[in-house]
């Protein structure tokens, strides 16, 4: 089975170059998704470095994914994110689930992992309690005991992705992508993977806004 890295990016011209020689070696093949909306130099830099580059259609993460999965190659779709708060080197216990054949999506949990990034402010508290209260939410609809519903590092199998007919444009398509596997009897396992924080930069999440999206993405696909 062949392993496609996904790298969506919005301004992370800083970190864009370091990411992409971290993730190389444990995939056959690295896509960025530049944002369309993106105004420094991720494009020129992920271009330089001989990976392949689409760009989505400036609608947010959500719209970076769902043109991701249309566009990578890889029999396994791995998320991973450009602000320098996924180790690499976790990859491979990400993608060992699905190549045995026993799950269809594998999520690297921080609830098991830890994280640096969920804790010390409350902005980052309300963060944290909004993703358990998500989570519980699901657990109880679909009977399951999954921890980490929100991380954006995943690995999928890409026929499984392409088969959830995934909707949202923003942060909350990590959440879809959870509760359609769940309904469509998909396997998903949850492996413990430390969130650093992110290097240069603030989280493109506004807690007051996606709060709301958040909580309708959820009611949306609870039944």
């Amino acid at each position: 089975m062949k392993t496609t890295i996904v790298i969506p990016a919005f301004n992370e011209e800083k970190t864009i170059g370091k990411i992409i020689k971290s993730v190389a070696r444990y995939g056959d093949d690295v896509l960025v998704v530049c944002a369309k909306k993106s105004s420094d130099d991720t494009k020129k830099i992920a271009k330089s470095m001989g990976v392949r580059v689409v760009v989505d259609n400036g609608r947010g993460k959500g719209d970076a994914i769902r043109v991701a999965i249309g566009k990578a190659k890889g029999d396994i779709l791995v998320f991973f994110d450009s602000d320098g708060s996924h180790i690499a080197a976790d990859i491979p216990k990400i993608v060992a689930p699905i190549k045995k054949g026993s799950v269809d999506m594998v999520i690297a949990s921080r609830m098991l992992g830890g994280s640096e990034e969920l804790h010390g402010s409350f902005s980052k508290f309300f963060r944290l309690f909004m993703s358990m209260c998500i989570a519980q939410i699901i657990n109880w609809r679909f009977g399951k005991g999954i921890a980490d519903t929100q991380n954006g590092f995943r690995a999928i199998r890409r026929s499984v992705a392409k088969d959830l007919g995934l909707k949202a444009d923003g942060f909350d398509i990590e959440t879809e992508m959870v509760m359609k596997c769940y309904k469509k009897k998909y396997e998903i396992v949850e492996v413990p993977s430390m969130e650093l924080a992110r290097e240069c930069g603030e989280s493109g999440i506004n807690l007051w806004i996606m709060g709301g999206i958040y909580v309708w993405r959820v009611f949306v696909n609870l039944f």
